[in-house]
């Protein structure tokens, strides 16, 4: 007695075969071109290769002597990750309520999306040459950089989340008589409390990372001690800095998720 089995396949992505295939053959020579006419330069290729042994020899065995000044550099770096991350979500609830499309009228929708699109529009790297330019080195700098960075996170996912509630209990306080904010305050942000208890987590954790990398353009933290670390030719001095960031940013992805999934 003999069964029929027929196995499942998962659709192509485009049905019509030569068209699938015409489409992965003009890829192929898309990136074959690409590279062929890439300005490459081999001999400076090389040259380099041959500078970053050198600095590779000079960076073993890492500097930990001048700890003081890591330290230093580490407790700036978080005071601008906290700082940032409290007044870009400060600023990101009401942005997000402006940006929802069930909340708010449609100018008010159109301006805190475009604030949104603007805020997330520059690298963070970007932005912090600007702060620089406009503020002068140092800390401050960096947390306006980085609190742009947050809006452009925080506000758009929790605009998103806002426009997922269940809007039964926002007609029900509005038939009772509850003014504007009366409805945001008891019946739209006890559905979106935990998103932002999460967002606001992984933001500062996100800013912490991203407070290295400002740091490099001259926003204050850990990255303008790695800077002046790299052009004084510490590179010792230099391997320990980025084996601190490396070791603080796995503590506090691992912190950070772990109290994800608690308030999940």
């Amino acid at each position: 007695m003999s069964t029929d089995r027929t196995s499942w396949r998962k659709p192509a992505f485009i049905k019509n075969p030569t068209l699938r295939y015409g489409i992965y053959a003009a890829l192929a020579i898309y990136v074959v071109v690409t590279l062929a006419t890439l300005p490459i330069d081999w001999d400076r290729v090389s040259d380099g290769m041959r500078r970053a042994q050198r600095i590779f020899n000079g960076a073993f065995p890492p500097n930990f002597e001048r700890s003081g000044l890591l330290i230093d550099g580490f407790l700036e770096s978080l005071k601008i990750a906290i700082l940032a991350t409290v007044g870009g979500i400060a600023l990101s609830v009401p942005l997000a309520f402006m940006a929802a499309r069930n909340i708010s009228i449609k100018p008010i929708y159109f301006l805190g999306r475009g604030i949104i699109i603007v805020a997330r529009s520059f690298h963070p790297v970007i932005v912090a040459i600007i702060f620089v330019k406009a503020v002068g080195f140092g800390p401050f700098a960096g947390a306006l950089t980085l609190v742009v960075y947050s809006i452009g996170f925080v506000a758009k996912l929790l605009a998103e989340r806002i426009e997922e509630i269940d809007f039964g209990q926002v007609e029900a306080m509005r038939s009772v008589g509850a003014g504007f904010l009366s409805t945001l305050v008891y019946a739209v942000m006890p559905q979106i409390m935990p998103r932002l208890v999460g967002l606001g987590i992984y933001q500062l954790d996100s800013n912490l990372r991203a407070s290295a990398v400002v740091g490099i353009v001259g926003a204050g933290g850990i990255g303008a001690t790695l800077a002046n670390a790299f052009g004084r030719y510490d590179y010792d001095f230099a391997l320990a800095i980025t084996m601190v960031i490396v070791g603080v940013i796995l503590v506090s992805e691992a912190v950070s998720g772990f109290i994800r999934k608690r308030i999940a």
